[in-house]
């Protein structure tokens, strides 16, 4: 037995240019395949810009993945803690995603297939109010935020992130800088 196949994986972080994450993903996926290299999981979550991140066993099997790879920079030296990307990885509750003014179609239910606007979000309930938008007139139902999917963000710009989404972003990077200064 070989020594990369008993050696525990680690998480690794790919800094590539941004907006080129899942190309990354893909070339490097292709390389794994063809050059066999014992690659376990390529992950590259959509919130997280300009990063792809690798599971394998050591630096020397990313450097293997990697090199001479179009719009890889490199990759952040140390070790990514599962915990620490587990949150791009999950999915988000429905009702989380939806917004006022969101375009959405109903999913199941006696309007099933209807399309509507959001006019109000009870994120406590997981329940959203709409305005269903073939119907004569404004006819507003109240259902299960499980029950609709968005089909369209409304155009309104958003003047400021929540915190939440302010403290998401703020912990990955604080993340890497700590890797970086390891």
């Amino acid at each position: 037995m070989s020594s990369a196949q008993t050696a525990p994986s680690r998480i690794f972080a790919i800094r590539t240019t941004a907006g080129q994450e899942k190309n990354v993903a893909l070339l490097i996926e292709r390389r794994c395949i063809a050059k066999n290299i014992p690659v376990k999981a390529i992950i590259s979550p959509p919130d997280v810009s300009g990063y792809v991140f690798i599971e394998a066993s050591g630096p020397n099997i990313v450097n293997l993945a990697i090199e001479e790879i179009k719009h890889v920079k490199g990759w952040v030296a140390g070790k990514v803690e599962f915990e620490d990307i587990m949150r791009f990885i999950m999915p988000k509750p429905v009702v989380e995603v939806i917004e006022v003014n969101d375009k959405v179609e109903i999913v199941s239910g006696p309007f099933k297939g209807m399309q509507a606007k959001v006019t109000r979000v009870d994120r406590a309930k997981a329940e959203v109010t709409l305005e269903l938008l073939e119907a004569p007139y404004t006819l507003p139902i109240t259902i299960h935020a499980e029950q609709v999917k968005v089909i369209s963000r409304a155009e309104a710009p958003k003047p400021e992130a929540k915190e939440s989404e302010k403290e998401q972003k703020t912990d990955i990077f604080e993340a890497f800088s700590k890797l970086e200064e390891e």
